[in-house]
């Protein structure tokens, strides 16, 4: 039986599209700030919800490759650029083009590092890029209470 919590698929990566591991991606990235915001206190559904906005949103993830990419090896960071380059038909309202294109990168990374089981590096990327962002937000703030 497969843990789909905890899956080891190195070898078979090669055969998930880059979209296919942006999708993962995306969904893991997720899944860790509504994590980290029950974890850090956050508790009203309102604040709940507009904390995962801010911090899902393609312009947050863009900001977050800032800070993430001099740390990456030459195999993240060239997985990163397979997702960056990756071509998407639509583009989300409220971000630009290139906004898109990087998060879509970020999120490549991240569902490669989770399907590859690497769960302690995707941590220690999760904490650098969006932990020390969230420990100084104020989630009570009105552009996190939408």
């Amino acid at each position: 039986m497969n843990n789909y919590l905890k899956p080891e698929l190195s070898g078979e990566l090669r055969s998930i599209s880059v979209l296919g591991l942006a999708h993962v991606g995306d969904a893991v990235f997720e899944l860790m700030v509504r994590t980290w915001l029950c974890i850090n206190g956050t508790s009203t559904a309102k604040q709940l919800h507009g904390g995962t906005v801010a911090f899902v949103s393609a312009k947050a993830q863009a900001e977050a490759a800032e800070r993430m990419l001099p740390i990456l090896s030459e195999e993240e960071k060239n997985i990163y650029k397979r997702g960056r380059n990756a071509h998407a038909n639509t583009v989300p309202r409220g971000s630009t083009y290139e906004e898109y294109h990087i998060a879509t990168g970020v999120e490549t990374l991240f569902g490669h590092l989770y399907l590859s089981g690497k769960s302690d590096r995707l941590s220690e990327l999760f904490e650098m890029v969006i932990g020390v962002s969230l420990n100084d937000a104020d989630l009570n703030a009105p552009q996190y209470s939408k």
